[in-house]
């Protein structure tokens, strides 16, 4: 494929790659640069690609203004058994974005137009400048600056990555006088955000059996519960054949992952308005506050174009592992739903899933324990291979396991909602030294 307004080729990383990225941030849509492959689309690969990587994300993070964390992803990609890396650049909120030694000026400004990187006129420059977001959540104040971050350093230390005493800068967690921003109040111990997982008998709102709260504290361990409570209903039901044993999850499993979190990372939480939950007796609906970032339009959403509205949430969900890539998640969900399913207003975005079978209310997880997730033979599989106490890892190896999210999804979390499975850390359920072992009706389910 040759170069294009979405896609340029570099046979190794040059001194105007800060040039590029820029040129994409102020773009609409952002796009992707591939390095190691030359300006006729061959491939030369690179010599020590995890180096170049090191040394492409620092002088990112250094060499751009605004700060671009949270709208680049880097990806080491093999091709003709060559290593290549793929920079995917989204389109950011805070344009104009420039080259910081040159200033906001039309030597440090580029937009794209066409596959190059052109220098931003004067007029361009004060046009977008006057239109910069100023309202987003990194730019205002928490309503408290005695924050705790407890859970969030828990968190970070799960994935083996460790929260050093200049994390609030870091993570740009400050406004430009030093105090703690928007995005520090949703990632701290305590705040007022609420979260709403409703369940309603019929296709309507008009009869409410069941009503769950999730937040006051930080806002990844409130998108951890949802994921958690929704997997648990997403329940499997089995049917035997003359030929197989067919089971099928109410929701696709993956999709309705991606759908819930991006309503946590894309949600409008400008007027203090949380992304909401509710499930119908004919399917699932996950409504988040904001339509469409400006400028991008339903197509360009729908092809995967990231324009994040929250780049500081996107860059923590990263980090920890709950985002894989920048615009993956919507061709994740398209791939199992129809575009129908998106629903476009004013002020909110709404994805309807529906149920592959009608969720009668008797059908919840503790009224038909024979029909949840814990009697998979993903989770027959676990418990065979448990003896002693183990980690995570232990047990994703003795499974064979590559995809942690799966073995969480699948495997751990239905087994320990079922009391199959136990946590040697039950108060800190993210450490890094918790193990897993069988508890007593665990053992009693494999003899």
């Amino acid at each position: 494929m040759p170069e294009n307004q979405h896609t340029e080729y570099k046979q190794k990383v040059t001194p105007e790659l800060e040039k590029e990225v820029v040129a994409f941030l102020n773009s609409k849509e952002g796009g992707v640069i591939y390095i190691g492959i030359d300006k006729h689309g061959e491939i030369v690969g690179l010599p020590d690609a995890d180096q170049e990587q090191l040394l492409i994300k620092d002088r990112l993070k250094n060499n751009i203004v605004p700060s671009c964390l949270g709208l680049f992803d880097l990806a080491l990609e093999q091709k003709e058994d060559k290593d290549i890396l793929k920079i995917i650049v989204a389109g950011g909120y805070e344009k104009p974005y420039y080259v910081k030694k040159y200033g906001l000026s039309e030597k440090g400004a580029f937009i794209r137009i066409g596959s190059a990187a052109e220098p931003m006129t004067a007029r361009q420059i004060e046009s977008l400048f006057s239109k910069r977001v100023r309202n987003a959540i990194g730019n205002i104040q928490s309503p408290k600056q005695d924050l705790k971050f407890q859970q969030l350093h828990i968190y970070y230390q799960s994935v083996d990555k460790t929260l050093n005493e200049q994390f609030a800068r870091n993570l740009e967690l400050l406004t430009e006088d030093g105090k703690y921003n928007y995005v520090a109040y949703l990632m701290n111990d305590i705040n007022t955000v609420s979260i709403k997982v409703a369940r309603y008998k019929g296709l309507d709102r008009v009869d409410l059996i069941e009503s769950n709260e999730y937040g006051y504290e930080c806002l990844v361990k409130a998108t951890k519960q949802v994921l958690d409570k929704l997997q648990l209903e997403n329940r499997t039901s089995t049917k035997i054949t003359a030929k197989e044993r067919q089971e099928t999850r109410l929701w696709n499993a993956i999709a309705l992952r991606e759908a819930v979190i991006n309503a946590f990372v894309h949600n409008d939480y400008t007027r203090e308005i949380a992304p909401k939950f509710e499930i119908f007796a004919d399917r699932i609906e996950i409504t988040s506050y904001g339509s469409l970032p400006s400028g991008l339009s339903q197509e360009e959403f729908f092809e995967g174009f990231s324009v994040p509205r929250n780049k500081e949430l996107m860059r923590i969900f990263k980090d920890l592992d709950l985002v894989e890539q920048l615009g993956s998640g919507v061709p994740r969900i398209l791939q199992a739903y129809p575009k129908e399913s998106f629903q476009f207003s004013e002020n909110f975005l709404r994805l309807s899933l529906p149920a592959s079978e009608e969720i009668a209310p008797q059908d919840t997880p503790q009224d038909t324990p024979q029909d949840t997730p814990q009697d998979t033979p993903q989770v027959e599989e676990l418990l065979k291979v448990m003896d002693g106490q183990h980690s995570r890892q232990e047990l994703q190896d003795l499974l064979k396991l590559v995809d942690r999210e799966n073995f969480r999804l699948n495997y751990l979390q239905p087994a320990i909602n079922a009391g199959y499975i136990a946590l040697t850390l039950p108060d800190k359920p993210t450490s890094r030294n918790q193990r897993y072992y069988l508890t007593q009706k665990g053992k009693n389910t494999i003899k």
